[in-house]
């Protein structure tokens, strides 16, 4: 990394959201190279298919790659207030990224192999699932012609979302919330009132079990055996086992999902709950180039995003002037039909009965 990004990563608050922090260095990391800027070198830069162009295109994959674990590891040691770590020799990518979270100055310090293939294995079932959320996000922005550091930063900023990569933090989240393993059939019935969110059940794609749920299960027994088996986990199981036996979840076809085991797995190895998302985003940045580049070289060439809108709305309004509208929050009123009075937050007291 190039020394002033780490004043980057310095400016945030010390208890700034790690995917805000992520989500703007790879922003940022696109002014370090405008050498892969098409608004620069011109917007067939990635595009011409000749030999120059693909080796330019494939630096900046193997960059993305390469420095996505040591952004995320600065992300989780600038909010400890640690030192920055150099990515060290000889390791595997993530034994190379426990290294730069974890290591404190320790002489021949090595992560634990159990926890190093857990980790593996976990980022590969998470590098790519087609076009997700956050993988459609990163080629709507990419086929601007942006930068790929720009493009990947708003697959971050799509990722960072609780209904995509934060998912598997909501199912710890609604595990705490449950507690203990007996009070898990209350839950379920709750739900089924609507008065809760399963989290961890259920896929756009999948109408039966995520087939990646079952080799993380299995990785969890593994990382059960070092690290020792979490409280949440017999609450987990007799959720898991419960749903699945229950008419209500099967025919609505709400299955165990990648997000149920791993966020077990996280939370095991020590990581705290708001990483989560970027433990997810590091592997997808394998996919979201991966998809970039098969965008640049496409024999159609590249045509900018524009998705159709059909607008629903009313046909005709009255106006209005705008000094007899109503305030959204008026009684009786629809909060949503007119803007809200918002007052300035960071102005005191005095300062409004100031004259």
């Amino acid at each position: 990394m190039h020394i002033d990004a780490e004043e980057i990563f310095r400016s945030f608050r010390y208890d700034a959201h790690p995917m805000s922090i992520l989500t703007s260095v790879f922003a940022a990391l696109g002014s370090y190279y405008p050498e892969a800027n098409p608004s620069l070198q011109g917007q067939n830069l990635f595009t011409q298919k000749d030999l120059a162009s693909i080796q330019n295109m494939d630096k900046q994959i193997y960059r993305l790659i390469g420095k996505a674990p040591t952004l995320a590891a600065m992300a989780y040691r600038v909010r400890q207030g640690r030192h920055f770590i150099t990515p060290p020799p000889g390791l595997s990518y993530t034994g190379s990224f426990l290294y730069q979270m974890d290591c404190l100055g320790q002489q021949e310090y090595k992560p634990n192999p159990v926890l190093e293939r857990a980790l593996d294995i976990l980022f590969l079932l998470h590098a790519d699932h087609e076009l997700n959320a956050s993988t459609t996000t990163v080629l709507q922005a990419a086929s601007s012609l942006t930068d790929p550091y720009s493009a990947i930063a708003t697959g971050c900023a799509s990722l960072y979302g609780p209904l995509h990569g934060g998912a598997n933090e909501a199912v710890i989240r609604m595990l705490i919330s449950i507690g203990t393993p007996d009070k898990v059939p209350e839950f379920l019935e709750k739900v089924k009132r609507r008065e809760k969110m399963l989290s961890g059940f259920g896929h756009r794609v999948y109408k039966t079990t995520d087939p990646r749920s079952y080799i993380i299960r299995k990785t969890a027994d593994e990382v059960f055996k070092v690290t020792g088996k979490d409280p949440l986990v017999e609450t987990a199981m007799r959720l898991h086992d419960l749903a699945l036996k229950d008419e209500y979840f099967v025919k609505r076809n709400l299955y165990p999902n990648v997000d149920f085991w791993s966020g077990l797995i996280y939370r095991a190895m020590g990581f705290p709950l708001d990483f989560f998302p970027v433990l997810f985003a590091v592997p997808r940045v394998v996919g979201w180039v991966a998809h970039w580049r098969q965008m640049m070289l496409s024999p159609e060439g590249v045509k900018i995003w524009r998705p159709r809108q059909i607008y629903l709305g009313p046909g005709e309004r009255d106006y209005q002037p705008i000094d007899l509208r109503q305030a959204g929050e008026s009684d009786g009123q629809d909060p949503t039909s007119a803007p809200t009075a918002v007052f300035h937050s960071g102005q005191s007291k005095r300062t409004h009965l100031a004259t």
